[in-house]
């Protein structure tokens, strides 16, 4: 037998050692004291000395077969090792374009259900990125086989769980069918992908014996918790009967479904429906309530589980009361950002804002305003399983008519029929909604720092609705990116600025008028005089800058948001936007995203140049044909050196 004494969190540690050892002489007990046979670690892979658990946590390695033992895979996934090149945001891509299929890649904490909001470029099974992983391993001296990077690939597009690798606090969740999953992202198999199975492996997965036990095998003092593939497969597992598996699988489809409605009022969510503020006319939406359900499933799994684990109340007790148990990552930073990249742009949207961000989104044709007022009914949940959804529930179907009919193009301009600030208050109207006082301040102001908070996830950028402003911000232009062709901007010049119902010849004739009245303008007309040709200019030169860009722009949604709109970058008043364009437009020029569509617009020459020597890079604009397989290097001699030679 040893004695331990835990004097983790202590401020003293000499202070506590002193007072643990005092106690257990003059008592023979201390709370922090534990006196254990150190053979009982030999049961546990790794061996760590976890001193603090129970008997029963430490036997339930002995009990019960591990995880890979029973028909169960584990495995890590994709690592594109470019992700700015061959990864996208859903909203980022074609919405039909199945060579983009979805991408679990980590994220947060979020047990049973978590929004999927990345997708990779898998064209021709992968062809591109395939090559380029070989390439990229190739130079740094590695093994060029792609399979080293893109892990598992044969398990790739199959219905599982995935587990964000490094997190605070361990969250297993359905991962839907036609998904890949990354390294950061891993999964989990069960024979046939047997739904049943899968959700009951779920509800076991999140249970608290379970993390119990994974925590003994961390053994952690140190703050970050690392969700390994090997530790998941070395956890015990109980052999379920067939009751057991259905019992278990009824709660976790019930946790998964209630976790879901949180996520139907994001607006990015596969499960969107609609904004906070009309969501409860669709009904069960109360998040305390949510919250309870979510906590009384958990708390009805866990008591099952701990009898399957045979877990008495002071092993749960020792685990739980131990700061080397399940501690959480310390929030000041332990935490690998890299794994938690999907917390950007998740915090709550003020209920206002949310509900003007969708009205905005009804005008240009993205949500269905029917569902807020009954007249199309909200399609039924899916199962956990099931492929997602190229659009959202809450958006607008490819059969219906959009509430306003348009080009592509909106404008912050009062008068205009195209003007978004009256249409966003009209559909509030259609919809019986409150209509805030000021519209088109909140869009001149708010909308566009909100909007491109809300669409930033996994550190990409991805603002779907882009305001071209003149200098001064007095007129904007709202381009909608799903819409965006190589017209878009001759179209915003024609219809909108230079044509004849376009803004620069109406403020021509308001010149005219003032300038016809001579000297018997008064001073209130001299004001608006000056004011009218400072604007008729700054419409010149956004006309003349449209006109300039237009002629060699080539949008490809391929690109991703950040490329495509890197050309227009002078156009965006919002200046953290703009330097991370005027950036990404100088790395353009350099030559370092010449596998976009749109450097290839631009520098032809260059980037065809580049495909004779970089094979990815030929597969990425179809120009396979230009790359020229380099002599193979001759293999070195072996042997020792004669003497004499040098």
């Amino acid at each position: 037998m040893a004695l331990f004494f835990r004097l983790i969190g202590k401020d003293s540690q000499e202070d506590a050692l002193k007072e643990s050892s005092t106690s257990l002489r003059n008592s023979g007990h201390h709370p922090d004291v534990f006196e254990i046979d150190t053979a009982d670690f030999r049961s546990i892979p790794g061996m760590p000395f976890a001193y603090w658990t129970g008997p029963g946590v430490r036997s339930a390695f002995k009990s019960f077969k591990s995880v890979k033992s029973q028909d169960v895979t584990v495995a890590s996934g994709a690592s594109s090792k470019d992700d700015e090149r061959f990864l996208r945001l859903a909203w980022e891509i074609e919405i039909d374009d199945s060579n983009f299929p979805f991408l679990a890649k980590g994220g947060k904490f979020s047990p049973y259900y978590a929004t999927v909001y990345l997708r990779i470029n898998w064209r021709n099974d992968g062809e591109e990125i395939k090559t380029f992983v070989q390439d990229y391993r190739r130079a740094r001296g590695f093994s060029p086989h792609w399979t080293a990077a893109l892990l598992n690939a044969h398990l790739y597009f199959r219905s599982g769980l995935t587990w964000p690798r490094r997190t605070n606090g361990l969250s297993f969740r359905a991962l839907p069918a036609g998904c890949v999953f990354g390294d950061k992202g891993p999964a989990v198999f069960v024979e046939y992908d047997d739904p049943q199975k899968l959700l009951a492996l779920c509800a076991i997965a999140n249970s608290e014996p379970f993390s119990i036990l994974v925590s003994v095998r961390l053994a952690r003092t140190e703050l970050a918790q690392s969700f390994e593939v090997g530790l998941i497969q070395q956890t015990p597992l109980p052999k379920l009967t067939p009751d057991q598996s259905e019992v278990f699988s009824k709660l976790a489809r019930r946790a998964w479904s209630t976790q879901r409605i949180l996520a139907t009022v994001d607006e990015t969510c596969p499960a969107f429906l609609l904004p906070i503020a009309l969501r409860t006319r669709l009904g069960d939406y109360d998040p305390p309530s949510i919250a309870a359900s979510l906590d009384d499933i958990q708390a009805e799994i866990d008591t099952i589980a701990l009898e399957l684990y045979r877990f008495g109340e002071a092993d749960r007790a020792a685990a739980l009361g131990s700061s080397g148990a399940t501690g959480e990552v310390d929030s000041d930073g332990a935490e690998d950002a890299d794994d938690n990249e999907d917390d950007d742009g998740d915090e709550a949207v003020d209920q206002t804002d949310g509900l003007l961000s969708w009205a905005a989104g009804v005008a240009f044709g993205r949500f269905d305003w029917r569902l807020a007022t009954g007249e199309r009914e909200a399609p039924p949940e899916p199962e956990p399983f099931d492929p997602l959804p190229a659009k959202s529930p809450g958006m607008l179907p490819d059969d219906a008519e959009p509430f306003y009919a348009h080009s592509g193009i909106l404008v912050d301009d009062q008068g205009n029929p195209n003007d978004l600030a009256r249409l966003i208050e009209e559909v509030l109207a259609r919809v019986e909604a409150p209509v805030p006082a000021d519209v088109r301040r909140w869009l001149q102001r708010d909308f566009f720092p909100l909007h491109l908070k809300q669409y930033s996830k996994s550190r990409r950028k991805a603002p779907i609705y882009w305001p071209l402003s003149t200098a001064s911000g007095s007129y904007t232009l709202w381009l909608y990116y799903p819409s965006l062709t190589s017209q878009t901007l001759y179209t915003a010049v024609n219809d909108f600025i230079d044509g004849p119902n376009g803004k620069l010849p109406q403020v021509g004739r308001d010149l005219v008028t003032l300038r016809d009245k001579g000297a018997s303008r008064t001073r209130e007309d001299e004001k608006v005089f000056e004011a009218l040709q400072t604007f008729e200019q700054e419409l010149i030169d956004l006309r003349d800058t449209l006109l300039e860009i237009a002629p060699t722009y080539r949008p490809n949604h391929d690109d991703g948001v950040q490329i495509t709109a890197a050309p227009l970058w002078r156009l965006f008043r919002h200046k953290p936007w703009q330097k991370i364009l005027k950036d990404t437009w100088a790395k353009l020029e350099k030559g370092d995203y010449d596998w976009a569509h749109l450097a290839m617009a631009y520098w032809p020459e260059r980037v065809r140049e580049k495909c004779t020597i970089d094979k990815s890079l030929a597969i990425a604009h179809d120009l396979e044909h230009l790359y020229v397989e380099p002599e193979p290097k001759a293999p070195k001699a072996r042997g020792r050196k004669k003497r004499g030679d040098a």
